[in-house]
């Protein structure tokens, strides 16, 4: 199970195995549109750097050979980039992280058995062109959004997944995973790499809508419709509405999300109950977060429903309107409402102050 740092609207780590996150996944056949297909290099700053897993394999290796690794060695590997940063978040969440237990990971026969599972996995995760991820996920931002970030594939004890440094230095941290094929991790980066642009362009566009003509909108319920943006993430992902968005993913993965997304009327009901409880007051702080969190999952209604609306909005009102919605979570809800019309049971009531309800 992932774990989740929410930063209302979204999510700050992503899952496993999507990792998905749900993460999650379709690439080849990304087609973005004219107006949008080109994009200055200045927009875009993404690196994979793999010091962390090179190291850990050169003493695996060593140690296969027969060699005894030195202390060299470790201190390659202590000293990388990504052994660094990963020891750093890792402290910062007061979790117990010590260099002589993660020797001990290393030199473990369980980790030996899976050397070169591990490093065919990095070679071919190493081919892939990370500015391509982050163009798709440019196709469904605004034109301000600017994309920065450091992936960095790791080998370590837990199998989780996370995004840290959002407002500093933005970086993504991969666990390398021989289960999740290149074209996944590609789709996995374009849905992250997605949260980490939408940040730079709509960063505080929530709030400003409510103080300027939506004051009876509860704006802890709209800042919350703002995980919507698993939903868009996905879709930027696999390239537009008519690809699935786990095309590239194991038939496991795909009959998952189509169960779930099959599940799609009651998880609206659920979400629609709890806007309408957090607008109404039901709902203190520690229940709303431990609700919406509740719908994240592997890849819940956040990303169903999510996606759902976003691909309704896209296919009605065309990708430029969704993009121009995107930063503002009640017009967006507004718009797809108006598309649902004819179907009053998909649509998705709005919590104004008055417990009533507007569309």
């Amino acid at each position: 199970m992932v774990e989740q740092q929410v930063a209302r609207g979204w999510p700050l780590t992503l899952e496993p195995k999507r990792l998905v996150v749900c993460a999650v996944l379709a690439l080849m056949l990304i087609v973005p549109p004219p107006a949008r297909a080109q994009v200055s290099t200045v927009t875009v700053e993404v690196k994979v750097v793999a010091d962390e897993p090179l190291a850990v394999l050169a003493i695996l290796e060593k140690r296969r050979s027969g060699a005894t690794e030195t202390e060299a060695d470790w201190t390659r590997l202590f000293s990388t980039d990504g052994y660094r940063r990963l020891k750093k978040r890792d402290l910062a969440m007061r979790r117990e992280f010590a260099d002589d237990e993660f020797r001990e990971f290393v030199i473990s026969d369980a980790l030996a058995s899976r050397h070169d599972a591990l490093a065919a996995t990095l070679d071919a995760w190493t081919t892939v062109d990370p500015t391509a991820a982050a163009r798709r996920a440019l196709a469904y931002l605004p034109a301000k959004a600017r994309i920065r970030a450091t992936i960095y594939p790791v080998i370590k004890p837990r199998d989780n997944s996370f995004v840290v440094d959002i407002a500093t230095d933005p970086a993504i941290f991969l666990y390398l995973d021989p289960a999740m094929s290149p074209e996944q991790f590609e789709n996995t980066l374009a849905h992250e790499l997605h949260h980490i642009g939408y940040g730079t362009a709509c960063e505080g566009s929530e709030r400003e809508a409510s103080q300027t003509g939506e004051a009876a909108i509860i704006d802890e319920a709209l800042a919350w419709m703002g995980a919507f943006g698993e939903g868009l993430a996905m879709l930027a992902a696999a390239g537009g509405p008519d690809v699935h968005p786990h095309a590239t993913s194991p038939p496991a993965e795909r009959d998952r999300w189509d169960a779930d997304l099959a599940r799609f009327d009651r998880d609206r009901e659920r979400l629609e109950r709890f806007f309408l409880d957090v607008a109404a007051g039901r709902l203190d702080g520690e229940r709303q977060r431990a609700t919406a969190m509740e719908f994240y999952g592997v890849q819940g209604p956040w990303y169903t429903v999510g996606w759902r609306m976003a691909a309704v909005v896209e296919k009605t009102y065309g990708r430029e309107r969704l993009i121009a919605l995107s930063c503002d979570s009640l017009a967006f809800l507004r718009a797809y409402n108006r598309r649902a019309k004819l179907n009053p049971s998909l649509r998705i009531a709005i919590p104004v102050r008055e417990s009533r309800s507007v569309v």
